[in-house]
């Protein structure tokens, strides 16, 4: 009888300090951090330079001019693609511990790893167009640059709204998140989502800078901000 007890007692401790995985603040802050790097970078290496719209004549240029600054910058976004899709599994996993069971978290969790997939397509498009035998092709090159625009900037960015939005919906109902927080969410995964008109109307490409650093930094802040368990959270008290 006692060591039955006392194996309950071993199992239930056993869960409680089951590891709750990496720090989802902490690399959603690696995510955007790797990200900001690689347009630094590419600034510096090209004295200030950056890859242009693809709908511009001269699209082309960056790349035969800088591809250097291309590639790099390339290699920091495909990282900045792996500790994305980190937090989104990590992500699912709290939610689930928190005890969430609606379709928000697989929300999330598909959409954080759409957009972790696209970013690294993006990225390896990028290294393509920027090397020397591509970059001497200007059709070719700019072919790649609408593919990595597409991929990186409206096709991501449904992702990563998704993503927002299935951790903000279920956060706002539940309380898990301070409701101004929430909303934020809410507003931004709508401002995500909107961005794929910019395949219709070109001048909607502002939501793509948009909607991607508000909602970097959303999954920094809701990263440090979601509770670990439900006891830290401001859900109502139950009538008795």
């Amino acid at each position: 009888m006692n060591e039955n007890a006392t194996s309950r007692v071993n199992r239930s401790d056993g869960q409680r300090r089951r590891p709750d995985g990496p720090h989802p603040g902490i690399v959603g802050t690696v995510c955007i951090g790797l990200f900001v790097v690689s347009l630094v970078l590419m600034a510096a290496l090209s004295n200030g330079g950056t890859i242009i719209s693809p709908f511009a004549d001269d699209s082309a240029d960056f790349f035969s001019q800088h591809g250097l600054a291309a590639r790099l910058s390339a290699l920091l976004q495909l990282g900045s693609s792996v500790p994305l899709g980190i937090y989104a599994a990590t992500m699912y996993a709290r939610l689930q511990r928190l005890g969430v069971r609606v379709p928000g978290p697989v929300i999330a969790l598909v959409g954080g790893a759409s957009a972790s997939l696209l970013l690294a397509i993006s990225a390896v498009v990028t290294w393509t167009a920027g090397q020397d035998v591509i970059a001497a092709n200007p059709e070719l090159t700019r072919a790649l640059g609408f593919l990595a625009f597409g991929t990186g900037g409206f096709a991501h960015l449904l992702g990563l709204g998704l993503l927002v939005a299935g951790i903000a919906v279920p956060s706002l109902i539940l309380r898990l998140l301070p409701a101004p927080l929430a909303w934020a969410g809410l507003a931004i995964a709508a401002i995500c989502e909107l961005s794929i008109l910019t395949m219709a109307l070109e001048p909607l490409m502002v939501l793509i800078p948009i909607g991607r650093f508000t909602a970097l930094a959303w999954i920094v802040a809701t990263g440090f901000l979601l509770p670990r368990t439900r006891q830290h959270t401001n859900t109502p008290k139950e009538k008795s």
